[in-house]
């Protein structure tokens, strides 16, 4: 167990683009702001090399991002983009180095190598997959658990059938983007019906805990999503007390962990939540 709070991984340039979109920075802004308040030390990423980035994602693929060539309602180009978002998967390999969490924005899980991925027709507010690029980055055997309410389908892809890495989400279906609907290979996907609440959801990820073996792991990668918080984008019925209970059984998993922010689209909740879950760790 950490000996005090992990150190949280965030930079205020991540507040400066989609300032109307629904993942815009006051999400971010004010789970930073109770965060501070709650006594976080917080740390400044750098961007990701190039080098980082093309271990994951296809190189006409970024270069199309750099030039600004996406045509994706719900994931716009906005001016400097790829410097945002250089700098977001920056946050992510900081947070596996440390053991911290990543409070840093685009956030990543739908994007795969080539963008969308996995049948999705959007990248779901996503343009490099932060967690993905982390995890190549350590380049250790990595069990990756994805709590965001939506599968994050271009993490799959990205990892299916790597015999480093074993990926477990649990997230709402039916419900963007559409896939996560059955396991595969070292993938493993619980879909939930809305509102299922903290019981189903507690049990849900005990049983998936217990279908893997943990041993063959040395590091655990959470993508932290939290629109499964009652009245969120992709609700489960989640509280704040859910969270302090999934951090607890991430936590007795007893291998170094890092967090990287996906989803999660009410400020207060997600910095309530944050708190929640990594109480365990301190």
């Amino acid at each position: 167990m950490a000996v005090g709070k992990p150190k949280i991984v965030f930079s205020k340039k991540c507040l400066e683009y989609g300032l109307w979109h629904i993942e815009g920075p006051m999400r971010v802004k004010r789970a930073y702001e109770i965060l501070k308040d709650r006594g976080y030390e917080f740390i400044e990423p750098e961007p990701a090399s190039e080098e980082d980035i093309l271990r994951v994602h296809d190189p006409d693929y970024v270069d199309r991002l750099k030039m600004g060539l996406i045509e994706d309602p719900d994931t716009p180009a906005y001016e400097g983009i790829y410097e945002y978002a250089r700098l977001s998967a920056g946050g992510a390999i900081l947070a596996a180095m440390i053991n911290g969490f990543s409070l840093m924005r685009p956030p990543g899980h739908h994007a795969g190598r080539r963008g969308a991925a996995l049948g999705a027709h959007t990248l779901g507010f996503c343009y490099l997959n932060n967690v993905a690029i982390a995890v190549k980055k350590l380049n250790r055997p990595t069990l990756i658990l994805d709590i965001d309410g939506h599968h994050g389908n271009g993490t799959q892809e990205i990892f299916l059938g790597d015999e480093k890495v074993i990926f477990i989400s649990l997230h709402r279906y039916p419900h963007y983007p559409g896939t996560g609907y059955r396991s595969e290979a070292n993938c493993f996907n619980f879909p939930l019906p809305a509102e299922c609440g903290e019981d189903i959801y507690l049990r849900t990820l005990n049983e998936a805990l217990r279908m893997i073996d943990v041993d063959k792991v040395e590091v655990v990668a959470v993508s932290a999503g939290f629109d499964t918080f009652t009245g969120d984008l992709a609700s489960l019925g989640l509280t704040e007390k859910s969270f302090t209970e999934i951090g607890r059984i991430i936590a007795n998993i007893g291998k170094p962990t890092f967090f990287v922010l996906e989803g999660g689209y009410i400020g207060e909740n997600v910095g309530r939540a944050i708190d929640a879950l990594l109480r365990n760790f301190q």
